[in-house]
């Protein structure tokens, strides 16, 4: 019985997760007290236990990968050096912020293109943290910042 109720919790956290506001750095509708302050509290504030295990299994695994010389941690970001300019992925959210003057970087994944799905039959020792893997996309994405050809986001890292 603790197995099912660990499950059915943990589907209830990403519900709650992925539907709340916190997604969306744009949403309109603030409320009496606004919206923003809470975005950013939680874009970029103290790393809940899911995020604390995150950092952990990226503590291993950065070293590991081709581009480790330009990934490193620092408090609550995976730090990304790219040519263009060094990035903050916060472990909790996935967002970004680019240094020297912590300009938010909005990247959105294409979860409809098939390419987004990924293999059905790969195995990562994170399966089940979407979270890990976006922060893992945008990581590898942003270290070859120069080959980026996406026009959206090239307009705001070289803004």
């Amino acid at each position: 019985m603790p197995v099912v109720f660990s499950e059915v919790m943990r589907d209830v956290d990403l519900f709650v997760g992925v539907t709340s506001v916190t997604n969306d750095p744009t949403w309109r509708d603030t409320g009496p007290q606004g919206h923003l302050d809470y975005w950013n509290q939680w874009s970029f504030g103290e790393l809940s236990e899911n995020a604390k295990t995150r950092r952990q299994v990226l503590e291993r695994l950065l070293p590991r990968l081709a581009q480790s010389s330009q990934f490193s941690l620092k408090d609550k970001f995976l730090l990304v050096k790219g040519s263009l300019r060094t990035y903050k992925i916060h472990l909790g959210s996935g967002n970004i912020l680019m240094e020297p003057n912590d300009q938010y970087l909005c990247i959105v994944a294409d979860n409809s293109a098939p390419a987004s799905r990924g293999p059905q039959n790969l195995f990562l020792p994170f399966e089940g943290d979407t979270t890990l893997s976006l922060i893992l996309s945008k990581a590898l994405l942003l270290a070859n910042d120069l080959k980026i050809k996406d026009q959206t986001i090239v307009r705001q890292i070289r803004s």
